[in-house]
């Protein structure tokens, strides 16, 4: 599949399913010779509830420290695996939503988000909406919502008739 996309974001949170939508990501910029951003948003809303609002810069070194280990291990084995060798990672602080939305895809002129459809649990869907969910309605770019893995298969199993 051909098109005009040359600046493709997919944003990864740890989860399966944002990990399918890099890898499905990967070969759709390889197959389109676009170059792909890898994304991931450290919350700060997060981090202040947790934390009272008081991180100490040691705990935000760490985070960082872990969070570039783990998109260089994943970037590393997407690019053997898809072949593909224009790819950056970026890191981030503030609202997922929104960052991902429309901060991003502006500084770097994304013309296309591949998002997993949720990496959270439902508990955490109802609580604080669902980053996809937003990022579809509000992305002034076209969003791809992948919902399978990478066989294609979906996450939540149809019901049996």
């Amino acid at each position: 599949m051909e098109s005009n996309y040359k600046t493709i974001l997919v944003p990864v949170d740890g989860s399966n399913q944002s990990e399918d939508a890099l890898a499905k990501g990967a070969q759709f910029a390889k197959n389109n010779d676009a170059h792909l951003d890898v994304l991931h948003v450290l919350s700060t809303q997060q981090y202040g509830y947790n934390y009272g609002g008081m991180v100490d810069g040691d705990v935000i070194n760490n985070l960082v420290e872990d969070t570039t280990d783990y998109l260089n291990k994943l970037v590393d084995k997407i690019k053997k695996e898809s072949g593909l060798e224009d790819i950056s990672i970026h890191i981030r602080f503030g609202n997922p939503k929104t960052v991902i939305s429309m901060e991003f895809p502006r500084d770097h002129k994304s013309d296309l988000i591949i998002i997993g459809a949720t990496g959270m649990s439902r508990l955490q869907r109802v609580l604080e909406g669902s980053v996809s969910s937003f990022v579809d309605r509000n992305a002034k770019c076209d969003v791809m919502v992948i919902r399978t893995n990478t066989k294609n298969k979906p996450y939540i199993p149809f019901p049996k008739d």
